[in-house]
This record gives C-alpha cells, structure tokens and sequence, in this order.
C-alpha cells in the first residue's frame, strides 16, 4: 500500500465547508462521508478529513485551535499552472473564502493563500522544479 495523508480539520459547518471545496474544484470520497465528516481528495494520496468540531474533538484532548487568532498549519498545495492558482484563488473569493498576502512570484514559484471558511490556512503554488536558482 502506498503512503496517504490525511489532514484532520475541524469544522463548524459541514455542509458550508462541502459547497466551498466544491465551488474550488474539489471532490469528495463517500465511503468517508457521513454527517461527522467527509474526505476531500486533494491528491492521488492526500485528503483533508474535515469534521464536525464536535466529532474532531473525540480524536484530541487538546482544544481545537481558535484560527481567528492562531494558525494551526499552512497546507500547501501544488497545481500545473500559474493560470490555475489564480483560477482556484479567484474559486475561494466568490465562495466566501479570504485571500491573505499578496501573490508571491519568485520567477520559479508562484504561490497565494487563503483562508477556508473556518479560518484554515491553504496555500495553492505553481513550481518549475527546473528553474529553481542553483547555488554557487
């Protein structure tokens, strides 16, 4: 079996959160999929399982991160375009998403971020692997 990755967020609204990733392209897997959760298929082998804050609070005993004042992580997320970073970015402002930074274009990465309904942090980047400055 090939090594997969799953993202655990909180979330205080599953059904806003399903029709936002929905509006940004994403799709879901629903043999995970019940009224505590869903799976979001990132990737080939990467998934953000997003739970009901209620339902994510029985894996911890640790309180849920409050992102209005904190961040948790930054998931990044690479795409096969600097068209279709702007193309998702464009996605999560008319879904209700918040943009955060500025673009950042380092000739060879082109990257922006957001945050999600519930405040979590994403980042979407285009990176040409071989434009990447050699040191020396």
């Amino acid at each position: 079996m090939k090594t997969k990755i799953f993202l655990n967020l909180a979330v205080k609204d599953l059904n806003k959160s399903i029709s936002f990733f929905t509006q940004l392209g994403f799709s879901f897997d629903p043999k995970f999929t019940n009224e505590q959760g869903t799976c979001l298929i990132i990737g080939e082998n990467i998934f953000a399982m997003l739970l009901v804050e209620e339902f994510f609070k029985t894996f911890t005993q640790k309180e849920i991160c409050n992102t209005t004042t904190s961040t948790e992580m930054i998931a990044a997320i690479s795409v096969e375009s600097r068209d279709k970073v702007d193309e998702i970015i464009t996605a999560v402002v008319q879904a209700g998403g918040k943009l955060h930074n500025e673009a950042k274009d380092y000739g060879w990465m082109y990257q922006r971020d957001f945050f999600d309904l519930d405040g979590h942090h994403w980042e979407i980047f285009f990176m040409d692997e071989s434009q990447i400055p050699q040191e020396g």
